[in-house]
This record gives C-alpha cells, sequence and structure tokens, in this order.
C-alpha cells in the first residue's frame, strides 16, 4: 500500500501540472483532477494523447485504492494548500481531534439506533462529516449543506472517492430545506453575522438590532431539524454565552432543549485565546427526555499526550455508563 505521502505528492503534482497547463487556480485545478480520476471507462474515449496518458496515470496512481481514511486525508491536505494565501481564508478545514471526538459522541449517545440519519448543515469540503462517517461502527444516512458551489463540488467528489452515499443539498441552511427530520445534526459553525435581517426575524435568536449571528441561528435551525430526542453536536466559540445576543440563545436553548455536555479542545488547536472553541452538545426535548443531573464537562487535552487522552476518555465513558441509565 503506498504511503499517505507518496500518494498525496502524485496528486500535488498531477494539480499542479494541470493548474499550469490550463491558467487555473490550485483550488479548481484539485476539482478538476479529481473529477478527472473518477472518469469511466467509456468517458476517457474522449481523450487522446498525452491527456489521455494524463488521466490514466491519474487513475493508476493509487489514490482510488486507498483506504477511505487515507483518501479523506490527502485531499484534505489538497484542500489546505489551496487555501494557503487564496479567497477562501474563511474556510477552515476541521483538525481531525474533532472529528475523532465527535464520531465517539455519536457512538455513545446512539448506542441502540441504526441507520442513524445524520445531517452537517455547513459540510464545506465534507471533511468532517466523512471523518465520522469513516469512525462510526454503524451505518449512516448522511445529508449535507452547502452554499458555495466549488466546496460542495469538493464534498461530492470526496463522498465519491471514499465511496459514501451522501445527500447534499446547494443551498443557505438557514433558509427552509427540504429534509426530514434527522437524527444527529454535526457542524463546526461558521462564526460571524448573518446578512438576510428578513430571514432572521422568523428566529426566537434573532437580534433586536442589526444582524444576528450566523452560529445561533444554525444552532435553532439544527433543533428544528432533529428529531424529539435528537443530538446537536457543534463547534462553538467558548465565549458563545458572552456576546450582547447570547441571553436570546440561552433563553431558546432552555425552551426546546437540554444541555448534554461541552467538551474545551485544546488551547494548542487555536492560534489566539479568542479563537478557542468547544464541542457544545444539546439534546432536543421529548416525552422521554430529561436533562442530565450533571453535564458532561471536559477541558480536553492534547491530543499528543496520549496518557491524558486514555484517561479523559475513560472518565467520559464513566459518565455515559451514568447518563444512559
Amino acid at each position: 500500500m503506498e504511503t499517505f505521502e507518496t500518494l498525496f505528492n502524485r496528486l500535488d503534482d498531477s494539480i499542479n501540472k494541470l493548474k499550469d497547463q490550463e491558467g487555473l487556480t490550485y483550488l479548481d485545478a484539485l476539482v478538476h483532477t479529481l473529477n478527472l480520476s473518477l472518469l469511466e471507462e467509456e468517458e476517457k474515449n474522449d481523450f487522446t494523447g498525452e491527456n489521455r496518458d494524463f488521466v490514466e496515470q491519474l487513475q493508476e496512481s493509487g489514490l482510488l485504492q486507498a483506504d477511505k481514511e487515507t483518501i479523506r486525508k490527502v485531499i484534505q491536505f489538497a484542500v489546505l494548500k489551496s487555501f494557503k494565501g487564496a479567497t477562501y481564508d474563511k474556510y477552515m478545514v476541521t483538525p481531525d481531534m474533532v472529528g475523532f471526538y465527535v464520531s465517539y459522541l455519536v457512538e455513545k449517545l446512539m448506542t441502540s439506533k441504526e441507520p442513524i440519519r445524520l445531517f452537517d448543515p455547513v459540510v464545506g469540503t465534507a471533511n468532517m462529516l466523512t471523518a465520522v462517517m469513516n469512525q462510526l461502527s454503524k451505518s449512516v444516512q448522511a445529508y449535507g449543506a452547502e452554499v458555495d458551489e466549488t466546496m460542495l463540488d469538493l464534498s461530492l467528489l470526496s463522498a465519491d472517492l471514499q465511496k459514501h452515499r451522501i445527500e447534499f443539498f446547494h443551498q443557505d441552511s438557514i433558509q427552509p430545506l427540504l429534509l426530514d427530520p434527522v437524527d444527529v445534526v454535526i457542524a463546526d459553525l461558521p462564526i460571524g453575522y448573518y446578512p438576510d435581517d428578513e430571514r432572521a426575524k422568523d428566529f426566537k435568536v434573532a437580534a433586536k438590532e442589526g444582524h444576528t449571528y450566523a452560529h445561533h441561528l444554525l444552532i435553532e435551525q439544527s433543533l428544528t431539524y432533529i428529531k424529539p430526542e435528537g443530538f446537536i453536536i457543534v463547534v462553538v466559540p467558548n465565549h458563545l454565552f458572552n456576546s450582547e445576543q447570547a441571553p436570546n440563545l440561552h433563553k431558546m436553548i432552555q425552551e426546546r432543549a437540554h444541555v448534554v455536555g461541552l467538551l474545551e479542545l485544546p488551547e494548542e488547536s487555536f492560534k489566539a485565546k479568542d479563537q478557542q472553541k468547544s464541542l457544545f452538545i444539546l439534546q432536543k426535548k421529548g416525552e422521554k427526555t430529561k436533562a442530565p443531573k450533571e453535564a458532561l464537562m471536559v477541558k480536553l487535552p492534547s491530543f499528543k499526550d496520549l496518557q491524558k487522552t486514555e484517561n479523559i476518555i475513560m472518565k467520559m465513558n464513566a459518565w455515559f455508563d451514568h447518563y444512559q441509565k
């Protein structure tokens, strides 16, 4: 089996070759390269000479034969490279550590449920969604929404290469969705203001004046699209409840959900203190639900410290044993 580094270098070489030949950005060349790698045999008949050789080499590079996680990571690295100095600074690839903890939480919260209906309303390149799917032991019916067309193209290609069946929506998730309720929403929430004040007025978290925070709207919208007793696991800023709009969010959550836990991500994952984030877990209220006696409050250690990570997992396992009784 080819190493990750070898596979990435081969993909990177192909992207750069196409980028220079066609005068494309690295990101567009990445999309085009992944598209070519998925061409069926009859579709390759449209190519001749050097172009045909390029497609053949691409398909024989080893990426198509790699395991799902290797494919995801190779694409993730290429996406990260494409973001450097590009106009996509607002997009951040979710760290793999987050995918690990989200999949752990989904397994613990959905012990008796299969298949799981899973939705990421801000799916981006589907990096976190496929990372979670790759680690889950249960079958999944997955859905993702993304407003940016290039990001959506990458989502589709990454899912196809990993042989995941995911239904994607090309839209802004704060607008109404044609989606039946799901069991779990996972998301790395974008932080900032939502520009459509008219749409925001339909939400309980809406600001009285000016723009409403998009991440507040997405939390409320997520509660609308999960089943009663379903869960939300979202990456949020540590200062979520410190803003001037926080009282509206707090009130809405009290009315519609139980706070299950807050897992503070390691400080080393973020460049500055004000950028630090946590995993916030909510359960939508239902007939049989009740708030945990004590929410799961954890400060996660560095992933590099294996002993501390093992200890925190053991503590969380014990908490879940108690929570599910």
